[in-house]
């Protein structure tokens, strides 16, 4: 029983299964750049958890305090007491550097775009959350990092196509992110968050931000095509899916109800491994350069 208490305990510290759907992201860009070998998809996946979970592990660090005060998040192992901070900190630092040398066994640009992401999550995404509702926009670069990450991991440079996936991304969570402000909106103010995109909280001009940004990620989702990277499929299928996870953002800024917000919430887990394969898929079997 205390085996498994400390099992849990470690995939809630270092959020296991948010890190996960950012190894699939990594894949997606992986797969899209034209893949590799087992080996290096081992890498790339491994690598990316451990690096994710290390950033993961220092934003509970340094919010152990915080933490203590939202329902959320009172549970997590820090605030609760079952896990020492020094037992937390050979945690971030055994993820941090087997998962970069994982990584830099891919390529040093792959190594380096990874800690690119820890630093600027750890140490400049997490402190100012607690200053500007602008720490969104600025945790959406490190958030953005994943599916770029697996592109370079094939490439080896930094080009047109791993920034045209990091964009699309990168506008996605916007949206993303802030329809799980706006439903936890009350228990972060407790922590001293208002990280919804207005000053006024659950209103109709966070609602229409919101909806906005979910309406640019129509457009942005057209970049690999824009680049001639994907053809008329990826356009058929960012449109559709586009359009879709717009009327979400729409419903909440006509009802401005936690509900609403929830879907939108749940549309954006769904939404983004979607277009990302569906480029994939076009590369794979229907578009010729």
């Amino acid at each position: 029983m205390a085996k498994n208490s400390k099992i849990k305990d470690y995939g809630l510290f270092t959020k296991f299964r948010l890190s996960f759907s950012v190894i699939i992201s990594a894949l997606s860009g992986f797969l899209f750049a034209g893949g590799g070998t087992w080996m290096e998809a081992f890498y790339l996946m491994i690598g990316g958890l451990l690096v994710t979970a290390a950033s993961n592990g220092s934003n509970q660090i340094w919010e152990r305090e915080l933490d203590k005060q939202m329902d959320r998040t009172a549970k997590r192992p820090l605030p609760r007491g079952s896990m020492g901070l020094s037992e937390a900190y050979v945690i971030v630092i055994l993820s941090l550097v087997v998962g970069s040398w994982m990584l830099y066994m891919l390529n040093l640009n792959a190594m380096i775009l990874g800690l690119v992401a820890y630093v600027s999550y750890s140490f400049i995404y997490t402190p100012l959350k607690q200053m500007t509702p602008w720490a969104v926009i600025v945790g959406a670069f490190p958030g953005a990092i994943p599916p770029m990450l697996g592109a370079i991991a094939v490439t080896n440079e930094f080009a047109a196509m791993p920034g045209a996936l990091f964009f699309v991304q990168f506008v996605w969570q916007l949206p993303h992110f802030w329809a799980i402000a706006w439903v936890s909106h009350n228990d972060y103010q407790k922590a001293g968050f208002y990280l919804l995109p207005s000053g006024s909280g659950k209103s109709k001009t966070s609602a229409f931000r919101i909806a906005l940004s979910a309406l640019l990620l129509i457009p942005f989702s057209l970049f690999p095509w824009v680049l001639d990277l994907v053809g008329p499929f990826s356009v058929m299928a960012a449109s559709i899916l586009g359009l879709i996870f717009f009327l979400f953002s729409y419903k909440l800024y006509l009802t401005l109800e936690d509900k609403d917000a929830r879907k939108l919430m749940f549309a954006s887990f769904i939404y983004l491994p979607l277009i990302q394969f569906a480029y994939v898929i076009d590369v794979s079997f229907f578009f010729t350069s």
